[in-house]
């Protein structure tokens, strides 16, 4: 079975980007292919800011990492870079962690302005990590994703066809595990 695992560079899981992460969680369920979250604000602070490569959080979230065969990188734009949250987790995967597996990353910012944000700051550390398979960056303004009740979020449909085009290019049929 295909596996995939959403890096979730987030702050909290009330944020827009949990829309995201769920649009992604269903899709990815849909065509059957199992899908694990790492919610990098979730993993010990201290071990990700003392780079603490024996931590068992870490050593675990990079084992879900090292079993999959997509990853979606999902972060918010602060200041014109993706998340210190994300890279504090990024710089405690192994040299090699994305060799061989196919990367989708995916970015919210507030305006059009941060658009190449991750093309020139996210992307060289992915392929620092081994990345050489690196779709295209979706990139979603905030306010293409409506917040609705009972942690439910609306993403607009122009944003979904940019999200569904990227699953397309993952050709996941041809995707194939190796253990």
């Amino acid at each position: 079975m295909v596996k995939a695992v959403i890096i979730n560079g987030g702050n909290n899981k009330t944020s827009r980007l949990t829309g995201i992460h769920q649009f992604i969680e269903s899709n990815m369920a849909h065509v059957q292919v199992a899908t694990e979250s790492i919610y990098v604000h979730e993993l010990p602070s201290k071990d990700l800011l003392t780079a603490n490569f024996e931590s068992e959080e870490i050593i675990q979230a990079n084992q879900v990492v090292a079993k999959a065969d997509i990853i979606f990188v999902l972060t918010p734009i602060y200041k014109a870079s993706f998340t210190g949250i994300l890279k504090t987790y990024l710089d405690v995967l192994p040299q090699k962690a994305l060799e061989g597996k196919k990367i989708v990353p995916i970015a919210l910012g507030g305006s059009i302005g941060h658009l190449l944000a991750i093309e020139y700051t996210l992307k060289p550390v992915l392929s620092v990590l081994g990345a050489t398979e690196i779709l295209n960056t979706v990139y979603i303004i905030d306010q293409q994703i409506e917040r609705l009740e009972n942690n439910k979020y609306k993403i607009a449909d122009e944003a979904i066809s940019r999200i569904k085009k990227e699953f397309q290019n993952l050709h996941i049929h041809e995707v194939v595990h190796i253990s």
